[in-house]
């Protein structure tokens, strides 16, 4: 049971599936998992939406499933966002504080952070993160965490991602026509990352690649901070076409063909071992020999590979790279792939499974690589909670009983919880005069193949 009662919720809105999340905080302070709702994904195109329509129904089905599973209502969600319209790029800041004879504090961090997000960006971009790297106290470089200490100079420098406009706008519309609302926008390889590395891999350099659908995502980690990220922009689905025209099947085919007997090397591959896949109606089944399939799949996951070496190969951090890479998401399941990435970019490497973080659960199948994202924007969330709560504590302490009225909602939880009323919103619009709508949010709870094989 949650020992704060908060259940955080995670949206993946991907270019193959949306993949929804409910989980909470054990006494242990690790996550568990109480509901997933999956839905095929086919209004999304390399991580952007191109059909509003049937993303939102996909979005409602993947809550509703997850409602059903974990009993909890979902009303508030985080949301990961990729595709290869997303920028990073480096900024220092600086802010000089009035009050010398006070410590830092977080106000003082929130303040510089927000003077970032004023920057001025590509027209038709905007600022989806603002993350800072380490910070200079009066000239003392080198801080990650200058809460607590004395100064009058206080710099920073920051990571920023910047995204289109459009497809962040497109994003929250689908989630806000499901009948949800977006509680934070989060980059996806950063998720995934929380999920499937552990502190020690951040702080040795570690190269996480999120081999999705659409893109291929990268974010490189050194001494515990986030160096870089960058968006390659194929993925599983590439693979699945290259089948697709190489073998002459129909796409189903072609990717059950990649998960049931891809292989990433194809001197791997048995030379006499022939698949047969069923054929279009009134025609006789086709065979496929898996070596040539093997040589398909890594002709194209070189070329991905390839782009990912280029980049670690152009960061300044590259010869700091201790944990070497860390491969997850769908595309990570290829057989043989950890030697071809070992081969391609002379680093070791490992498979991330998004099970650092979280404890057992009935639910075995979220410890699959492909459901690293979604796992990661629970925890960033509940991340985000912490650094806040006691902005939330204090709120709550100051603001009115709420009401009963016919407007007043409450949470379904499991048996065991109790209801709880959520707080009302002061103002004609609902806003509260000191806090943004989002914090509020906080308050309520709330997250057939015919293959045979042939030697």
């Amino acid at each position: 049971m949650s020992t704060n009662g908060e259940y955080i919720v995670g949206l993946d809105i991907g270019t193959t599936k949306i993949c929804a999340m409910v989980g909470r905080k054990n006494e242990n302070g690790k996550i568990e998992i109480i509901g997933i709702g999956k839905a095929d994904s086919q209004g999304v195109l390399r991580g952007v939406v191109a059909n509003i329509d049937r993303t939102v129904d996909a979005i409602k089905k993947a809550l509703q499933d997850a409602e059903d599973t974990s009993g909890v209502q979902i009303k508030n969600v985080y949301v990961g966002i990729a595709g290869q319209h997303i920028k990073s790029l480096q900024h220092r800041g600086i802010l000089t504080r009035e009050k010398t004879d006070n410590e830092i504090s977080r106000d003082d961090i929130r303040k510089l952070t927000d003077d970032m997000r004023r920057l001025v960006v590509t027209p038709g971009d905007r600022i989806i993160q603002v993350l800072p790297q380490e910070f200079i106290v009066d000239n003392e470089a080198g801080i990650k965490d200058p809460i607590g200490m004395c100064g009058v100079r206080l710099e920073a420098n920051f990571h920023i991602i910047t995204g289109q406009i459009s497809a962040a706008q497109n994003i929250i519309k689908c989630v806000e026509k499901a009948g949800y609302k977006m509680v934070d926008m989060i980059l996806e390889p950063l998720a995934s990352a929380d999920a499937v590395l552990s502190d020690e891999e951040k702080e040795a350099g570690t190269v996480l690649v999120d081999i999705g659908g659409g893109t291929t995502d990268i974010a490189i980690f050194q001494d515990g901070i986030i160096r870089d990220t960058h968006v390659i922009p194929f993925g599983g689905n590439s693979i699945t076409d290259d089948i697709k025209e190489g073998c002459k099947v129909l796409k189903q085919h072609a990717e059950a063909l990649k998960v049931r007997f891809g292989c990433a090397l194809a001197s791997e591959a048995q030379e006499n071992q022939v698949v047969a896949i069923p054929g279009i109606t009134g025609r006789d089944h086709r065979e496929i020999s898996v070596k040539n399939l093997a040589h398909i799949i890594q002709s194209r996951m070189e070329e991905i590979l390839e782009d990912v070496d280029r980049v670690i190969r152009t960061n300044p951090f590259r010869n700091k790279l201790i944990g070497g890479i860390v491969v997850t998401g769908g595309g990570s399941q290829l057989k043989h792939l950890v030697q071809l990435v070992q081969y391609i970019t002379g680093l070791d490497a490992r498979i991330g499974q998004p099970i650092e973080h979280i404890t057992s659960t009935k639910i075995n199948e979220i410890k699959h690589p492909m459901y690293a994202t979604t796992i990661g924007l629970i925890l960033k969330g509940f991340e985000d909670y912490e650094q806040r709560k006691a902005e939330f504590e204090k709120l709550r302490q100051t603001m009115p009983a709420p009401v009963p009225t016919a407007a007043t909602e409450t949470v379904k939880t499991s048996k065991t919880d109790a209801p709880r009323p959520r707080l009302e919103r002061n103002g004609k619009n609902g806003a509260l005069s000191k806090f943004s709508a989002r914090i509020i949010d906080y308050f309520s709870d709330g997250v057939d193949d015919n293959f045979d094989a042939k030697d």
